[in-house]
């Protein structure tokens, strides 16, 4: 569970809230036509802009950026280096029994037992990783496409509302409640836009750059094995993958792994 996520979204509509409630009636912001037009707007515009199946897996795209949690590098790194270690001791097949935490290294080292060659793992893996990019990032358009609609539709709304309220000219006691609901449908867009669409979609792209990441060490690591190579120059071929101050961390390590 991606805890941060659920403190921006709470966190923000909660102060929205409280700011709302600290200056007056909250029922003076709740407008059901404003929101019919911004919400449903903005739905019916990615049913337009993109397939019916996308739309609907999007939604399941979103819920990583709730429950999917990255595994630190550093910890697959060790997790490598140990079944390198298996690998080198007892043989490739010994690989078998090890249990892995995620699909992409269940797979990868599955096709290491089964015999396939430094090619084959190649060009398969990176297949793997390039058709999940490709996935996510047809997620990420979908809420990116949503976060560029809603402040529009807000502004649809809300000159719906003006030409209404222009059409009740003869009534001056209407003008004000009635720009007030008009610029609602403003507020509802932007607020969707800038609290929920854009920051998802940003979220979906850093869980899938992470994802990236942690499968090209994957990649490196299960290459490495197939090839036979020992725990310290593994550690070293996969150090590559970590930023500079986390290379730290491991070094101690080195010394234990070399005899492998």
């Amino acid at each position: 569970m991606d805890i941060a996520t659920i403190i921006g979204l709470l966190g923000g509509s909660a102060l929205i809230l409280l700011s709302i409630l600290l200056g007056g009636d909250a029922n003076l912001f709740f407008n059901l036509p404003g929101l019919l037009i911004v919400v449903g707007g903005t739905v019916a515009t990615c049913f337009i802009k993109f397939s019916m199946k996308d739309v609907i897996n999007s939604v399941s795209v979103a819920m990583k950026a709730f429950t999917i949690k990255i595994q630190p590098q550093e910890e697959i790194m060790e997790k490598m280096i140990s079944l390198a270690k298996i690998a080198k001791e007892s043989g490739l097949i010994a690989l078998e029994n090890e249990k892995l935490q995620d699909e992409f290294s269940s797979k990868s080292f599955q096709y290491v037992v089964d015999g396939f060659d430094e090619e084959q793992l190649r060009i398969l893996l990176q297949k793997d990783i390039m058709l999940t990019i490709q996935r996510h990032t047809i997620g990420q358009k979908v809420f990116k496409g949503m976060g560029a609609s809603a402040p529009a539709f807000g502004m649809i709304g809300t000159l719906i509302g003006l030409v209404q309220m222009l059409a009740n000219m003869s009534n001056p006691n209407s003008i004000g409640p009635a720009m007030a609901v008009a610029l609602l449908t403003t507020l509802y867009g932007a607020l969707l836009s800038n609290l929920v669409f854009l920051p998802l979609a940003d979220k979906l792209a850093l869980r899938t750059q992470q994802e990236q990441e942690t499968k090209n060490l994957i990649l490196d690591a299960v290459l490495g094995i197939s090839q036979g190579l020992g725990g310290l120059i593994l550690q070293e071929t996969l150090k590559v993958h970590l930023a500079p101050k986390d290379r730290l961390k491991i070094v101690p390590k080195a010394k234990s792994e070399a005899s492998v």
